[in-house]
């Protein structure tokens, strides 16, 4: 692998069997495989300074290991997924929890046996939680609009609870509208859980942190003789979309394109800008051991932000006497402004605006779209994975 910033001069696409547009997840997992299984030569070209992605991490001026583009917290119960990363790395035993802060006191979330005790006291709490077993069964996430389809009195009450206490002002926030107008797969995340397990990811598997960080586990996948990263590269500068043709340099190009950035942007927004919601994230350093109990803490009911993450609780990373927090405000993305889009929203008018999108590369010779900006999908980590090794399946077995 070579880490170059900019291309060099004299640069040609020709030298290179597959053009992969992003170092994130996606763009990484299908270089690795083409390079590993076809002998493809592979050019990696990334917009930002680095490789890694969203997932990126580095050691702030304190020397704690933050996440730059916030918490980024591995959970899977792929085997496969896990299989392939854990070639790049060892994990720690990281469990990821939760609290949310209602009206000042902290609750687990997912709202589970615990929680219920702490919002409704200990009887009540306790007479409610074996209610919820008697008619779920332990152990299971329920949604709050199956608590209410009970016709339940003390049921909806639950669900009342949580919806106003743990979802509403917090989707909010997050959204910038009311929970009504938010697609029902965003909603669905945040279930009662009939139980005492208070881990926020309880059916996963496999969870964890990278043993040495995100970063490093991008520089193994990427540790590849016939790999080669250019950062600080914007594609669009060189790519373009003609007549089902791709263009490199303004000359076709024959080989593999794995394209993993928005497709609205590929185009130059002419249909219209793809909707996102993206973070304001506010980093402060304080002269302190630790500054919450775990790693993230939502704040439900109160504030402007919507949680405070601090990473040496996710880490277990060892600084005496500091430790470096994190606060994110959500707001609109504005393409073009240098922000993030983090969060597509998926609502029946953006995704018609996007598969107008997709409908002009589909037919495109050799032109593959990957990745949570490419397939404007709400994905985590190791969904973007399980889909870059589908992808990279189907070009492997064309190849051959």
């Amino acid at each position: 692998m070579s880490i170059t910033s900019g291309l060099p001069t004299g640069w040609s696409p020709e030298g290179f069997d597959a053009i992969v547009v992003g170092a994130g997840y996606a763009g990484g997992v299908c270089a690795r495989r083409l390079a590993e299984a076809c002998g493809y030569k592979v050019a990696v070209l990334e917009r930002r300074s680095h490789i890694a992605g969203n997932a990126y991490d580095r050691l702030d001026d304190a020397g704690i290991l933050i996440h730059e583009y916030g918490p980024h917290i591995y959970h899977t119960t792929n085997e496969r997924v896990h299989q392939y990363l854990s070639r790049f790395t060892e994990w720690s035993d990281y469990q990821h929890k939760v609290l949310a802060n209602i009206h000042g006191t902290l609750m687990p979330v997912p709202f589970n046996h615990a929680s219920l005790k702490l919002a409704f006291g200990e009887e009540k709490g306790e007479r409610l939680y074996q209610k919820l077993v008697a008619t779920f069964g332990e152990n299971k996430k329920v949604p709050i609009m199956e608590l209410r389809s009970r016709n339940d009195e003390e049921l909806t009450e639950v669900a009342d609870y949580v919806y106003e206490n743990v979802f509403l002002h917090y989707t909010m926030k997050q959204w910038g509208k009311t929970p009504d107008q938010i697609d029902p797969s965003i909603t669905g995340r945040v279930p009662v859980f009939v139980g005492d397990d208070d881990r926020y990811f309880p059916t996963a598997p496999h969870q964890g942190m990278p043993a040495d960080g995100y970063t490093a586990l991008f520089e193994r996948l990427f540790d590849h003789d016939l790999i080669s990263v250019y950062t600080d590269v914007d594609a669009r500068d060189i790519l373009t979309i003609e007549d089902n043709r791709t263009k490199i340099c303004g000359m076709p190009y024959g080989g593999e394109v794995i394209y993993t950035g928005p497709l609205d942007e590929l185009f130059g927004l002419d249909l219209g800008a793809l909707p996102y919601r993206t973070l304001d994230m506010e980093f402060e350093t304080l002269d302190q051991d630790r500054f919450q109990p775990v790693g993230t803490v939502n704040y439900t009911t109160s504030e402007d932000f919507t949680r405070i993450t601090e990473f040496k609780n996710m880490t277990g990373q060892v600084v005496p006497g500091k430790t470096t927090i994190m606060r994110e405000y959500s707001k609109a993305y504005t393409p073009g402004s240098g922000e993030t889009p983090y969060y597509a929203i998926l609502e029946d008018e953006n995704l018609e605006l996007y598969r107008a999108y997709r409908k002009r590369v589909d037919g495109v010779l050799n032109f593959h779209v990957v990745g949570r900006l490419a397939e404007y999908r709400y994905y985590d980590m190791d969904g973007v994975v399980a889909s870059a090794l589908e992808l990279s399946d189907d070009i492997i077995d064309s190849s051959h």
